[in-house]
């Protein structure tokens, strides 16, 4: 996840709507009064911290196959590791699908000038993607209309 998004400035504008969030920090963030997150203990259950500037928050430690670890943190009273994670979850399918749209349907090339122009050519790449994937699926049911020249 990019770092911005767990920007102070980000963060106070999601509180000043009530939302709930999580999010990612750094490693060499800095909480509890001048210490680097990397440099507490925290627990599988979760650990309240101070992230400066904003208030309390609770950080959990995630580490993947390869080693890496990502710290990441939420506003929720109470949170769950298991809440935690699947947000993430989540985040990650949706961060697959944009970056398989802007591949696969030539969104990223798109030089539409105007807001109106960007929206039709999202939504045409979208709804032919659609058409593609309706008829892989057909195909692959009926695979005898290709013989036939339907």
């Amino acid at each position: 996840m990019d770092a911005w998004y767990s920007s102070l400035d980000n963060l106070k504008s999601i509180r000043s709507h009530g939302w709930v969030w999580v999010t990612t920090l750094r490693k060499n963030r800095i909480v509890n009064h001048n210490k680097q997150l990397n440099k507490l203990n925290i627990s599988e259950e979760g650990t309240l911290i101070h992230l400066r500037g904003y208030g309390w928050v609770t950080v959990f430690k995630f580490t993947s196959k390869n080693g890496r670890i990502d710290y990441r943190v939420t506003n929720k009273d109470n949170p769950t590791r298991q809440y935690v994670k699947s947000i993430m979850d989540a985040r990650w399918s949706v961060e697959v699908y944009h970056r398989e749209v802007k591949q696969n349907c030539g969104i990223e090339r798109c030089q539409a000038r105007t807001s109106a122009e960007r929206k039709e050519i999202i939504f045409f790449s979208l709804f032919l993607r659609g058409l593609n994937n309706i008829n892989v699926v057909y195909l692959k049911k009926y695979p005898f209309i290709n013989k036939i020249g339907m």
